[in-house]
């Protein structure tokens, strides 16, 4: 007895099936970083193909009508539908990264950056600091549940082999990269108004006190002030953190409707 499973027309499916899990699971945040072993990845992958090959075998077309080089553009298609989905994530991290950086630099840790062990750059140590927070915000507020919802909700709105890169998606695209430089400024905000009092400040110190060293006590009171109100403003970042994660499905679902 054979079974229905392994019939050839269900190892095609399974195969597309499992090309746009793999490309939607290699992109998720947290599980695309580089110190997450490929075995597991891989894994993850098949068991979710498994899972949900049930539920979507009946959409998945037949490959017998399509030439080789039609198959593998269309194959293509179901590779970048995972890109899109986790570069529109990956926006909303970005926009953390690149408020770190902003912060970072205020405060004249410029020059103090880190190795990033997780993408393997040089990235400033607040800016580390601030996607570490940024992680575990995201897996407590189970925002990568989101991801597993998207991989089902894909075959809803867009059918296998029938991805379509509209202009309407590339504008969507180019809004939410405009959007995270915004979200960024708004990250940053507090401890930039900070460093410019406490800029003015020393300035009418200096101006003040010409006698006074500024640049010796300029240095460690920016730190020290930036310090402090990272501190001070860490419930905020946790709020707008958790903010921005609850619009990603709201953006996952525009994006998946504009393919």
């Amino acid at each position: 007895m054979t079974l229905p499973f392994l019939s050839a027309d269900h190892l095609e499916s399974f195969i597309l099936v499992l090309v746009r899990v793999s490309a939607i699971i290699v992109v998720i945040p947290v599980l695309s970083e580089k110190n997450v072993p490929v075995m597991i990845k891989a894994g993850l992958a098949v068991i979710v193909s498994v899972v949900i090959f049930p539920l979507v075998a009946g959409t998945v077309p037949s490959t017998k009508n399509y030439h080789l080089f039609h198959l593998i553009t269309l194959i293509a298609g179901e590779v970048l539908i995972g890109l899109t989905i986790g570069f529109t994530a990956r926006l909303l991290f970005a926009s953390i990264q690149i408020a770190g950086d902003i912060i970072g630099f205020q405060m004249g840790f410029a020059v103090a950056n880190v190795i990033d062990p997780m993408s393997e750059q040089s990235v400033s140590i607040i800016t580390q600091l601030k996607y570490l927070i940024a992680m575990l915000l995201f897996i407590t507020v189970n925002a990568h549940h989101l991801f597993f919802q998207a991989i089902i909700q894909s075959y809803q709105f867009v059918a296998p082999l029938s991805f379509h890169f509209s202009p309407n998606l590339m504008q969507f695209l180019f809004i939410t990269s405009k959007e995270m430089f915004v979200t960024a400024l708004k990250i940053a905000a507090p401890l930039m108004a900070v460093m410019l009092f406490t800029n003015v400040a020393l300035g009418v110190v200096a101006r003040t006190v010409p006698q006074m060293n500024i640049f010796i006590v300029g240095f460690p009171l920016q730190i020290s002030m930036g310090l402090i109100f990272i501190g001070l403003t860490a419930p905020l970042f946790v709020r707008m953190t958790q903010a921005i994660f609850n619009t990603l499905e709201g953006k996952l679902i525009s994006v998946l409707r504009l393919m």
